[in-house]
């Protein structure tokens, strides 16, 4: 309702009331207002009918919501759920334009709106939360990896003809080898460093494979922050200066690295310091919205592979993600969102005390890996045995007790990804000297979700030792 509305409804029913209920709606406004022009992050953050209001009185901004409009195109944004219209709020246009994913929209100024607002939000956010000197960066309605092929595909013009490899300090998930081998380029693994209990970046390696290559031949390294104990981050301020001298490009894996002050902090040292070319990171792991998200990101020294990512993603996009994470950030806030990154750093401390008590109760050990700020791991020395169940049968029963992401790690297993032959797949490196188990204090995760963990671990360590028992085995 807007002030002439309002004034006409004093007709209808008494003044007071009316300029009450206006004044209620003003307020709703300024906080519109107030977003519009600052385009940061609220400074408290939204109820969900404030946010609910706006994002439908922008939706009706695009043509498909206009009261007289007829479509007589092919891509009209017509839904014939209506249960699916609701759900999107009815922005069925997607955004961008077969040139850019970033362009605006000429039937869809909501949506054109909507997407830049997310954008501005977003990188608000990644300042925030400790990415310092930010020169640019954009959302993409992709996940953290075909984000990562589309940025080794805008990267690949830039670099000399005929480059091909990627080099990649091995970690053991399929989706970034698998990024890689998607934009038809050739990884290189690197093997890891073993230091202590930690799989660190082995620098001379990564050193003697550009010289073996040429470094006219590499168009990137790849290299990963988040990413599952006992492999630490990736020396990231390193490899950033070596790519620096041998004019190569530099990428980093960031899926869950913005939640994180360490790795904030390592990130823009490494774009102050030396070389990167973009950063990727995930909306689902490190801003709890559905998967289906990333953000590209660079810093004020060489921004321009943002844009060129938006330029050779092929025709529309889908709103939805991008829809999801205004949302959420709206509701957050400023205090919202420095709240939840907070609350993570102080968790993985409870994590790491409550998980080394059980370590000592049941004669393992935490792993000291204090290169990853997220991930823990834990050994279990004492269920490995040749005499059934294989401690790989640990992480069956901790899943049907309803716990999901921690991974058992058994030593010894092999596998093949993208064509690329593994031994100890699982561990980062052929032969790590423990099978363990992962756990990560990521975004999200409460106390009661790690007493709740514990409390089921030890119910699985005692089945297991009686599984073990009965089999004729002995424990150690």
């Amino acid at each position: 309702m807007n002030a002439d509305n309002c004034a006409l409804a004093r007709g209808l029913v008494s003044p007071s009331y009316v300029a009450q209920g206006a004044e209620a709606l003003a307020k709703r406004q300024k906080l519109v207002k107030a977003v519009l022009s600052q385009r940061r992050l609220p400074q408290a953050g939204w109820d969900d009918a404030t946010i609910e209001l706006f994002i439908q009185e922008v939706a009706l901004m695009d043509s498909n919501n206009f009261v007289d409009n007829v479509g007589v195109g092919e891509r009209e944004a017509r839904v014939a759920c209506d249960l699916v219209a609701r759900r999107h709020y009815r922005l069925a246009h997607g955004i961008g334009r077969s040139g850019d994913v970033g362009a605006e929209q000429p039937k869809a100024a909501g949506s054109s709106l909507l997407a830049r607002l997310a954008n501005l939000l977003v990188a608000d956010a990644l300042t925030r939360a400790g990415l310092a000197d930010l020169g640019a960066s954009t959302v993409l309605p992709l996940a953290t990896g075909m984000a990562l092929t589309l940025t080794l595909l805008a990267l690949r013009p830039l670099r000399p003809a005929g480059a091909r490899y990627v080099l990649w300090p091995r970690i053991d998930q399929k989706t970034c080898l698998k990024a890689i081998m998607s934009a038809g380029l050739e990884a290189v693994p690197l093997a890891l460093a073993l230091v202590g209990d930690e799989l660190r970046t082995d620098l001379a390696a990564l050193e003697a494979e550009l010289r073996r290559l040429g470094p006219a031949n590499v168009v990137a390294v790849v290299i990963t922050t988040s990413c599952f104990a006992p492999r630490a981050a990736d020396d990231i301020v390193a490899v950033a200066r070596v790519c620096e001298a041998h004019d190569v490009g530099h990428v980093i894996n960031n899926a869950y690295g913005v939640q994180s002050a360490a790795l904030c902090k390592l990130v823009t040292a490494a774009w102050r310091r030396g070389r990167v070319d973009a950063v990727v990171q995930s909306t689902d792991k490190n801003f709890m919205v559905p998967v289906g998200g990333a953000v590209v990101a660079a810093g004020r020294r060489r921004p321009g592979l943002v844009a060129a990512v938006n330029k050779a993603y092929p025709g529309r996009a889908s709103m939805a993600p991008l829809l999801d994470v205004l949302m959420t950030l709206l509701h957050w806030g400023a205090p919202g969102w420095a709240a939840a990154l907070a609350a993570r750093e102080q968790l993985f401390w409870y994590a790491q005390e409550a998980l080394d008590a059980f370590a000592t109760r049941h004669g393992e050990r935490l792993l000291r890996t204090p290169g990853n700020p997220i991930s823990l791991a834990l050994t279990l020395d004492t269920l490995g045995s040749q005499v059934p169940p294989p401690v790989a049968f640990l992480g069956s029963m901790l899943f049907k007790r309803c716990v999901s992401g921690t991974r058992v790690v058994a030593r010894g297993k092999a596998a093949v990804v993208a064509g690329h032959s593994f031994v100890g797949y699982g561990a980062h490196c052929d032969a790590y000297p423990h099978d363990y188990l992962t756990f990560a204090a990521a975004l999200g995760t409460t106390r009661a979700d790690v007493d709740a963990f514990v409390r089921r671990l030890e119910q699985c360590f005692a089945e297991f030792r009686a599984r073990r028992a009965s089999a004729g085995g002995a424990e150690g």
